[in-house]
Order: C-alpha cells, then structure tokens, then sequence
C-alpha cells in the first residue's frame, strides 16, 4: 500500500468515527435544547454506541464476503441520511432514533480497518492498523473540538449538517479511489452462517475472547471519562464553554501517537510487554483525573496517560487477532468491536448516572476500577496474553487450524492453498 492510500484510510476512518463521539461537549446543550432530562442526555450517548455495536455484529462480517468497496459507499450514503435526521430532529424521540442509526452505519470505520489489513503485507500489518488507527484517535479527539467550536459559533445542529456534507464527499472520492474487488477470498457463506461462523471465531479462539476482554475493559473506563468530563468542567469553579471543553480533546493527541507506535512494537514481537505498560498507565491516568476540580493541569495529565494507554491496548489487540485468520477479517475486527460498544456503553451510562448521584469522584472511582480489572486479567493471563497468534503456531498446529478454518468458514482459506508436509 503506498503512503496516499493509508492516509486517505485514515482520514475516512477518523471522519466516520467521529460521529460517535460528536454529541459529548453537546449533552448540555441538546438537552436544554430539546427539554431532556439529564437521565435521557446520558442515554444520546448510549444509543449511538449501542446502534454501534448492533452494526458491528450486523453490517462488518458483511465485508469477508462482498466487494469492500461497495459496502463503503454504501454505507457513508446511509450515513449521510442519519447524519440529516439528527441535525433536523424536532424531539428528543427523532433525536436519539437519529444517533442510533449515525452509531449502526458509522461502523463504516471497522469495514475500513479491516480492508486496509487486508491490503498490507503480513511483516508490515502493525504499521498499517497503527496508521490507520492513528486517524481513529485523531478523528474521535477533533470530534470533540470541531463539535465544540462550531457549537459555539452556529448551534449543536451545524455540526450534524457539516458532518453530512463531508461524509457525501467520502463517498464520492472513495468510490473512485479503492480497489474494486475486495483483496480476501469470496466465501459461499449465506448472511445466517456468516453471523454463525462470528461465534463460531469466539468459541474456538482464546486469544480472540482475551483480547475482546481487554477491549470491553478499556473502552470502559475510557468512554468514563469522556462520556462526563464535560458536566463537571460546565460548572463552578470552570464554566467552560462549547468550545473550551471540546479543545480538551487534543490534549489526548498522544494517544494518536500511542497507535502507531505500539503497531510498530507489536511487529517485533512485544504485544504483551506493551499490553501490560499500557494497562499500568491507564490504572495511574485516575489519580490525577480525581483532582480535576482543583486542577486543569492535573487533568491535562490524566487525560494524556488515559488516551495514550487506550490506544496502545486497542491497536496491539486488533493487529493480533487479524492475525488469526485474514480471510475472516471483518468478521475478526467486527466481532472484537462488538467488545468495544459493550465497554463504551456501559461506561457511558454509568457514568453519567453516577455523577448525578454521586459526583465526579465516584465517577474516577468507576474508572479506576475498570482499568484495575484491565490490569489484573493481564497479569493473571499474562502468559498467554499474545500466545495463539499464527506466527507461534508449528507446522502440525497450522495444519490442525486449516482444517479448522474450513470446516467454520465453508472453505479453504487461500493463503494455505499449497501442499501441507508433514513435521
């Protein structure tokens, strides 16, 4: 893959995704806007990461057995229409019927790592999924800002409006510019034994469930802070603006920096070393983040830890378990995701719950206990943590796979198609 290519991946990747994270420096005022209570702000998020994981399990698998390229356009068409429905919405009920649809076809971005995968040669896949991923982070932290900004300056609904107009225009230049025919092998699989075959992955793989864990656990505690951060710093002693809040985001660009590089470390064989430092420093992001209310620079700090040691985790996990089998890739990719919206939810739900109740201490408290757990699966599988990814595998043992592969997925995968010595 030339460098223009990645880079037009990344960009989709990022401009897509962040239509999930828009809404967070927006809760106040789309509540006050459409007479929410704080209760139903909360659920905006938790919707769009629901609708989010329904596409992952739904839409994502899609792409092991049709033209990628369609399935993307396609998509960002769907997008586009979502995009529209949130930012005329008259009620809270088209609001968050809205913002489920945006999170259901904002899966897009999944589609899009997998077939970047697909396209880079196995000694350099960590590379490409960092970089790709790099436009995740970069797109989820100018979400937050340009959502701020442009909140401030025309509305909670102009963002919407400008979201549609660039996804229109993804659509247009992706049509043109990505390979027409998908790089994986075309499976006989109907849609039912497509989505059977993605359970199918969970139950035989370990490394796929350990991995998925982490993610669940990860996102958890990072969808906590994201999710909340803008109520307390919405009031005394801060009362920050749209645009202040939302420009807090790029504080966090070092967790754009954290998915390339941990792509690079994973190439070399130290994907658990990087799992265990980054789970560490994720546990440590919460004790400055609990001094938020006395200090924007102990904040800062907390946030910087925070992004960074999600992004590593998340990188390093998805360039293992596409390791596995390629020719399953979306379903690989879409099935951990799953894991993700899970997490994101949940923390997104509880959070915003809890700081209500209990403030935001209680909400460092829920963090800090997901990251503790993220840790502590760590150590306990630690052995095992990057074992079963296909380079560790002998001879007997790849053969074993390939049997296994055709029998789950209908056919033989054609990376293997040459004869099989015996050891």
């Amino acid at each position: 893959m030339s460098r223009g290519v990645v880079i037009l991946f990344a960009v989709a990747c990022g401009a897509a995704v962040a239509n999930v994270y828009f809404s967070q420096p927006l809760l106040v005022t789309m509540g006050h806007n459409l007479d929410m209570s704080p209760a139903l702000v909360g659920s905006v998020v938790t919707l769009t990461h629901v609708g989010y994981g329904l596409g992952l399990f739904f839409l994502v698998p899609l792409g092991d057995v049709t033209d990628r390229r369609r399935l993307v356009v396609a998509q960002l068409l769907l997008l586009v229409v979502a995009l529209t429905v949130v930012a005329t919405a008259p009620t809270a009920v088209i609001l968050l019927a809205g913002m489920a649809a945006t999170g259901l076809l904002a899966v897009v971005t999944q589609t899009l790592v997998a077939f970047a995968a697909s396209l880079a040669p196995p000694a350099g896949r960590g590379r490409v999924v960092g970089l790709v991923t790099s436009g995740v982070v970069i797109g989820i932290l100018l979400a937050r800002t340009a959502s701020g900004l442009m909140a401030d300056l025309a509305g909670w609904r102009s963002v919407y409006l400008a979201s549609a107009s660039l996804t229109a225009l993804l659509a247009l230049v992706l049509s043109r510019v990505l390979p027409r025919h998908s790089a994986t092998p075309s499976a006989a699989l109907r849609y039912g034994q497509l989505l059977r075959s993605t359970v199918a992955l969970f139950a035989r793989e370990r490394l796929l469930r350990l991995r998925a864990l982490f993610g669940l656990l990860i996102f958890a505690a990072f969808s906590t802070l994201w999710s909340s951060v803008a109520l307390p710093l919405s009031e005394a002693p801060y009362f920050l603006p749209h645009s202040a809040i939302g420009a807090l985001g790029l504080i966090g660009v070092a967790g754009a920096l954290a998915a390339s590089v941990a792509g690079r470390l994973n190439d070399r064989g130290l994907s658990r070393r990087t799992t265990g430092i980054a789970l560490a420093l994720l546990t440590a992001s919460w004790l400055p983040l609990a001094f938020t209310r006395g200090s924007l620079w102990a904040l800062f700090a907390g946030v910087v830890l925070l992004d960074l040691a999600v992004q590593a985790v998340h990188v390093t996990n998805q360039t293992l378990i596409y390791a596995l089998h390629p020719e399953a890739g979306s379903r690989l990719i879409g099935g951990y995701m799953v894991f993700y919206s899970i997490g994101s939810a949940t923390g997104a739900i509880a959070a915003t719950s809890l700081y209500t109740v209990a403030g935001w201490g209680a909400v460092c408290a829920l963090g800090a206990a997901f990251s503790c757990l993220g840790l502590a699966l760590w150590a306990f599988t630690r052995r095992s943590a990057s074992a079963g990814a296909p380079h560790d595998k002998g001879p007997y043992q790849a053969h074993a796979g390939r049997v296994a592969q055709e029998r789950t997925f209908g056919h033989p995968p054609a990376a293997y198609s040459h004869a099989v010595k015996k050891p």
